[in-house]
């Protein structure tokens, strides 16, 4: 029996915004009145508020305490598909520094101040009391998730919550030196020698472009943009074989250029490939 979505009402009692994360851990798609930011993105990212779709919709927007809300058969398809709970740390009044790596853990233990920690799948959470913008990057493998973002419930952790110190915020402060440089990130390549066997080369390169200017100009979402335009671009050429590591090297260094880390981009083309059966 699926127990999530018993635990996600239990939360939503206690009071902690939760919804519903795929398998990827990423929320669900928006609901059918607002596929393809038909309602303008309201309130996603850029206009701050809650959601008030009945559907999970708005990434973390939709975050809720309601329990009636998260019971609701509107939410009982997205708990069904769940692999795991979300919830939004600025409406729950905290701010969760998510640190990847070993080595990023070991940075936290002899510069930030003690508190809640919570155990990841390749790292921690450190948590603490009081709110700041989110960004990605800040430092390699490290993400500061608070307002406007959405964090993995991994349980209540251990450690006294300490309140939010001024070392973090400065991280932040901090985060467009580190997005500046792109790093350059190995990931499979479907095979091929960069021909296009059903197009011409040209059709390649302008499809590449194209992708370029798509994660460049998005406005919103970035995560969802760079997801979405590494499915694009693998679906048009990833069982033909013309991708090369240098057509994949534009797009991570493009989407880094936007804030996105090495690891959120290499997390997106495992997943765009996974998505597909590539």
């Amino acid at each position: 029996m699926n127990s999530i979505p018993t635990t996600a009402v239990a939360l939503a009692k206690g009071g902690l915004p939760v919804l519903p994360l795929r398998a990827d851990k990423r929320p669900f798609g928006n609901c059918r009145s607002c596929e393809d930011l038909a309602c303008g993105g309201r309130p996603n990212m850029r206009v701050p508020g809650p959601c008030v779709c009945p559907w999970p919709c708005h990434g973390w927007a939709a975050a809720t305490t309601n329990p009636a809300a998260v019971a609701s058969p509107h939410w009982a398809a997205a708990w069904r598909r769940a692999r795991a709970i979300g919830y939004h740390p600025g409406a729950a009044g905290v701010t969760v520094v998510d640190l990847d790596h070993a080595d990023a853990v070991t940075w936290a233990r002899t510069t930030l101040p003690p508190t809640t920690t919570v155990e990841t799948t390749r790292g921690e959470h450190w948590i603490y009391r009081g709110t700041m913008g989110s960004s990605n990057g800040v430092r390699d493998g490290i993400d500061i998730k608070s307002t406007m973002s959405y964090a993995r419930w991994l349980g209540p952790g251990a450690g006294v919550m300490a309140d939010l110190p001024t070392s973090v915020r400065a991280l932040a402060e901090k985060a467009p030196a580190v997005r500046s440089r792109p790093r350059a990130v190995a990931v499979p390549v479907p095979a091929g020698g960069g021909v296009c066997r059903h197009r011409t080369p040209s059709y390649l390169e302008r499809g590449i472009v194209m992708a370029e200017q798509r994660i460049t100009g998005a406005q919103a979402a970035i995560h969802h943009t760079v997801y979405a335009t590494f499915l694009a671009v693998l679906s048009a050429h990833g069982r033909c074989g013309c991708l090369t590591e240098t057509h994949v090297g534009r797009l991570f260094a493009v989407a880094q250029a936007r804030g996105e880390s090495p690891r959120h981009c290499t997390d997106a083309w495992t997943n765009a490939r996974t998505a597909l059966g590539l």
